[in-house]
């Protein structure tokens, strides 16, 4: 009898080891995940997830690839500190797949962010006809260069060779492969009925007498005091369009610029989140973007349009739906480009095995959500040929109909079946029961959050009793009775995107909720075609503007009566008490930290020494209220601060009144100075919410909601649904975009798009009550929200 071989050393590595993790709110974390196995973290929010799996294994396993570049290479990347943990052992290469917005740049699209665009191109250069160039001729991001001169060439008599050089490229030369083209209204610009003398310009910053308008206005190229109205063509160009001179005003050094060319360049070229307010509300007003006439939209050359293949050039080919486009690829038969059309059909049924078949391939990627971002990312890793490698991702599910939210387990599944380990933050019960190995953290968020409760398999966090457990086969009842409408809000031929010519009373006075699968219209309707009246106020999960200084307690104004407290309390005045005034740290002026900017490398942030990084100076941390300092105050969990300015001498009415609506949004374990760039699209929603709710009644009394429950725990959903009803209670109504079941089933009205998603969808096939929709199972949302209801 021969016996089994003993196994090698190599294969006895299949953990992946934590020990003593302390980073954020993390207490002395120690886990041990099973390699190549499907892993879901689970946690009401705040309770460290994402500390443990980006912030922490994620971090490291980057830091650690980034450690075996050379010192040049390393020059250009992020310098990246080592995460707070004492033993990481059993570390492989990690992939992560967030939810964070793709690139806003025109050029970037769903095209370009995988690899569709590059196949399409090689088979257009293959087989288009006419042939007009290798691949670079079909890439809008590509342009034409031609050139001519001569090299010099050492050998024997010969000295000097001619040489041409030129390249086909496929971009648009007018839009420069941006699809649209800007225009300035010169109307916004100058009243051209007065004279430059008279303060002719409008543009902000150009005030009359001002080095800017002086430049203009004594520059002598044109009479300063005749109407520019009766100015020459001369005088004209030379006002508007001359290139850079120089020149001596009133004897500096100068140098004269047409208007458009250096407004252009001060204004238009920056990031219009950056700018001021009054100069983004100048360029919103002056500036007017046309689709291009020259490509019409295409962002491609004439040549690139002109080749096609089977009818079809690679222009229709980048705006069809790519599961339409899927078809037309599985049509073509060429033996000459086989591998290559197996590849291609591969890449297109992928973005509809993951529910994005709606999409088109010429879509900007910044227009994404963040679901249909992380699901794109996705794609690019499906079809990879490594292994053993680690996945990280954040809530996968996010902006999933129940009907997809299958199709992207069996990509996890597959994924994890290829020899990689998955690990997967997620909220989702239908998600959490597919999992190998569960991780659930707690008890709750914030400071009371960051340890393990449970460790194990699914059956076991079902009987283990922790917060997640207990919750994790909650079902919302379907209503008895729904609140009657006190008035409907008229939409009548919507046409945006998708939608066919849609008419559709919504309610007024309850709580609505539209569904329907991915790209079924749901956004297109609620952001594009309810009119936008005074009283609607759409809450959705984009940025909010603000520095990396703004932090919830500047945007919700309660840092105003907390800085008032503490001034009356210590009789001195309420500036000295903002980071961004009078008792800001001298060192890192209130921020905290200091950036290093380190030139060509990654700029570096590392915490004041001076301040510690509490961003006051020492004296204003002397002053204090109800023994707290206004840096302790800062550093507090809103729920922890509400308690504080709840009652005792630190009682500050106005501060509790925002607290408690912060509290009641969920964001109870937020702390009031955690700066705003680090919360998630769903926390940000629900700050602007928290915000809104102060707005008693008023004009704004239509709450446009954009999935609120992202982001929220099983347990946190039940009191998110007791505020909707509160605020519909308190005469507001409510519509809510949502694919979570049991805002369904709690709804007064549904409104079902459908029956599918891109030119599938755009109808509405259904409207009702939820015990109406359940009963007639006549959708796809009400097969699913039976099922949840268990009728």
């Amino acid at each position: 009898m021969t016996r089994a071989p003993a196994p090698h050393v190599a294969d006895s590595h299949d953990l992946i080891r934590v020990h003593g993790a302390r980073e954020n709110n993390l207490k002395d974390v120690g886990i041990e995940i099973p390699k190549r196995r499907l892993t879901v973290f689970t946690g009401v929010s705040g309770s460290g997830k994402s500390s443990l799996v980006f912030d922490t294994i994620a971090a490291e396993s980057q830091r650690l690839i980034n450690e075996t570049y050379s010192a040049f290479v390393q020059g250009f990347m992020p310098t990246l500190a080592r995460p707070e943990v004492d033993v990481l052992d059993g570390l492989t290469t990690v992939i992560g797949v967030d939810q964070q917005r793709m690139g806003g740049d025109p050029r970037s699209t769903v095209g370009t962010a995988t690899d569709a665009n590059a196949m399409l191109r090689i088979l257009f250069s293959r087989l288009g006809e006419p042939h007009i160039g290798p691949p670079s001729a079909y890439a809008f991001n590509v342009p034409s260069v031609r050139a001519s001169g001569a090299i010099t060439v050492e050998r024997g008599a010969r000295k000097a060779v001619k040489a041409t050089f030129s390249r086909t490229g496929g971009m648009c030369p007018r839009c420069e492969g941006r699809g649209a083209v800007t225009d300035l209204d010169l109307a916004q610009l100058y009243d051209d009925s007065k004279s430059l003398s008279e303060g002719a310009l409008t543009v902000p910053g150009y005030k009359a007498g001002g080095w800017n308008y002086r430049l203009y206005s004594e520059s002598g190229f044109y009479d300063a005091d005749k109407p520019i109205r009766k100015y020459t063509k001369r005088e004209l160009h030379d006002f508007l369009h001359r290139e850079p001179t120089r020149m001596k005003i009133a004897g500096i050094n100068m140098t004269y610029e047409g208007l458009i060319p250096r407004i252009q360049k001060s204004m238009l070229a920056k990031d219009r989140e950056g700018m001021q307010p009054h100069i983004r509300e100048f360029v919103d007003r002056a500036v007017t973007f046309t689709t291009c006439p020259d490509c019409d939209g295409t962002r491609l050359s004439e040549g690139a349009r002109s080749s096609k293949v089977a009818g079809i050039s690679i222009a229709d080919a980048c705006a069809m739906q790519i599961s339409d486009l899927a078809e037309w690829a599985r049509g073509l038969d060429e033996p000459s480009v086989g591998p290559l059309l197996g590849k291609l059909r591969h890449s297109l049924d992928a973005f509809s095995e993951i529910g994005l078949g709606y999409l088109a391939l010429d879509r900007p990627a910044g227009t994404l959500s963040g679901g249909e971002a992380q699901r794109v990312k996705m794609i690019r890793h499906l079809g990879s040929s490594l292994t053993d490698v680690t996945y990280v991702f954040d809530e996968p599910t996010t902006g999933l109909h129940p009907h997809d939210i299958q199709r992207m387990n069996d990509l996890l599944l597959r994924l994890r079946d290829k020899g990689n380990t998955v690990l997967v933050v997620e909220h989702e019960p239908e998600t959490i029961a597919i999992a190998d190995h569960v991780v659930d953290l707690g008890p709750g968020a914030g400071t009371a959050g960051g340890t393990v409760c449970f460790e194990g398999t699914v059956e076991g966090l079902r009987a283990g009793g922790t917060i997640t457990g207990r919750h994790l086969d909650d079902r919302t009842a379907l209503k008895e009775t729904v609140r009657k409408p006190t008035g409907t809000l008229p939409v009548r031929g919507a046409t945006a995107h998708n939608l066919r010519g849609v008419d559709v009373d919504i309610p007024l006075g309850v709580l609505v909720a539209v569904t329907g699968v991915a790209g079924s219209g749901k956004s297109s309707l609620v952001h594009g075609s309810i009119p936008a009246s005074e009283g609607v106020v759409s809450v959705d999960q984009t940025p909010i503007r603000g520095s990396r200084r703004s932090n919830p307690a500047t945007y919700t104004g309660l840092l105003d009566p907390i800085r008032k407290a503490f001034a009356k309390a210590n009789d001195v005045k309420p500036a000295l008490f903002s980071a961004n005034s009078e008792g800001a740290c001298p060192t890192c002026n209130g921020a905290g930290v200091v950036y290093t900017d380190l030139a060509m490398m990654a700029g570096v942030a590392t915490t004041c020494e001076d301040c510690e990084g509490k961003r006051f100076q020492a004296s204003v941390l002397e002053h204090h209220l109800g023994g707290r300092d206004i840096s302790e105050v800062l550093a507090m969990p809103v729920t922890e601060a509400e308690e504080f300015l709840g009652s005792g001498e630190a009682r500050t009415p106005a501060a509790h009144r925002i607290l408690q609506r912060l509290a009641d949004v969920g964001l109870g374990y937020l702390s009031l100075g955690q700066p705003l760039t680090t919360l998630s699209g769903g926390e940000r929603q629900r700050l602007k919410l928290a915000t809104h709710m102060a707005d008693k009644g008023g004009g704004r009394s239509v709450l446009v909601l954009d999935e609120p429950t992202t982001g929220l725990h099983l347990a946190d959903v039940e009191q998110l649904l007791g505020l909707l009803d509160r605020l519909v209670d308190s005469g507001k109504s409510v519509i809510v975009v949502e694919h979570h079941q049991a805002v369904m089933a709690h709804a007064d009205w549904i409104i079902d798009l459908g029956p599918g998603a891109g030119h599938d969808g755009g109808r509405i096939v259904f409207e009702g009550a939820p015990a109406d929709l359940v009963a007639a199972r006549s959708t796809l949302t009400g097969e699913h929200l039976a099922a949840y209801a268990g009728v």
